[in-house]
């Protein structure tokens, strides 16, 4: 099992979520796509609160033990190994033949990009959260609070759009990890070749058995 069923409802929800504040913040911010939604206090107030509800499908999947796969992945995420950061090293100044070096490497459940993508999205989730409250509600900020807050959420906006395509895009390239976000399961096959030392159950904290079909 790669993923468990709370740790795919989890993920479905934030991605609803995040596709309803793409949504919302674009019609804000683009005027004609604005003026053919309309009642823009509406959207407004959607994008707001899907914001504030963001962080909680995590935190309530994290609060009791059927958090359990959760909590081990998220040990996973923060924990960088000598492998992942030479990954990093051969990635950007690999040179030629750096894509069949990176494939031979032993690498856990998650690759040192997936990780840096999970600190960027949880940073940039906090900041946008904490600038969209002062934007909504700022009668107590003074004025170049407000106006920092609006210039960060609107350019963060649109690095987090930029990482989303672009997670969706390598997820669509890769059917069996996508078949695992939908059932859970991922081939072993699929997992000698792209996570052997989880398979090997050498990716702490995963138990020695990997749980691949």
């Amino acid at each position: 099992m790669r993923f468990d069923a709370v740790e795919r409802v989890v993920h479905w929800i934030n991605a609803l979520l995040f596709g309803v504040l793409v949504f919302t913040g674009a019609a804000l911010y683009v005027e004609q796509l604005g003026s053919i939604i309309g009642r823009r206090a509406l959207v407004q107030d959607i994008h707001v609160y899907c914001g504030l509800a963001l962080p909680l499908p995590l935190l309530v999947a994290l609060t009791g033990r059927w958090g359990k796969a959760l909590r081990e992945d998220l040990k996973r995420f923060n924990r960088w190994t000598p492998e992942d950061r030479r990954w990093i090293a051969i990635l950007f100044w690999g040179g030629p033949g750096r894509i069949a070096r990176l494939a031979a490497m032993r690498i856990g459940k998650f690759n040192p990009g997936q990780k840096l993508n999970a600190a960027f999205t949880a940073g940039a989730g906090l900041v946008m959260l904490a600038t969209g409250v002062i934007m909504r509600w700022y009668h107590p900020y003074p004025l170049s609070w407000r106006t920092g807050a609006t210039f960060v959420h609107d350019w963060l906006a649109v690095g987090i759009g930029l990482v989303i395509f672009g997670h969706v895009g390598m997820a669509l390239r890769d059917p069996d990890a996508m078949r695992s976000i939908f059932k859970g399961v991922i081939s072993e096959r699929w997992a000698k070749r792209h996570a052997p030392a989880w398979l090997e159950g050498d990716d702490p904290p995963a138990p020695r058995d990997a749980g691949t079909e």
